[in-house]
């Protein structure tokens, strides 16, 4: 699992994480339709020790792990919030 520290970031959809590098290049993997009109890599991430599944995303070509708001309030986070999260390749979402 990669450790990510962060600002937790309002984002256009979902707040997110900036994550320092390209999951496509670190983990060797294809992006895949995460939604219609956004390609991603699905992941598992955890935050103050909460699992839940996401994506990371591009965006401005940078690279950024989508947090919502469920997980927001289950991990007891808000936007502006530093933040550890553990990221780790999913190959495809298991609730899909």
């Amino acid at each position: 699992m990669e450790n990510i520290e962060g600002i937790l970031l309002s984002g256009h959809k979902e707040d997110a994480v900036e994550i320092p590098f390209d999951p496509g290049k670190e983990w060797g993997l294809q992006p895949q339709k995460v939604r219609d009109g956004r390609n991603g890599y699905f992941v598992q991430a955890q935050i103050n020790g909460v699992a839940f599944e996401s994506a990371i995303v591009p965006r401005m070509k940078k690279f950024f792990v989508l947090v919502g708001e469920a997980e927001k309030a289950a991990c007891g986070i808000s936007t502006g919030d530093k933040v550890r999260v553990a990221i780790e390749p999913l190959g495809a979402p298991r609730n899909s």
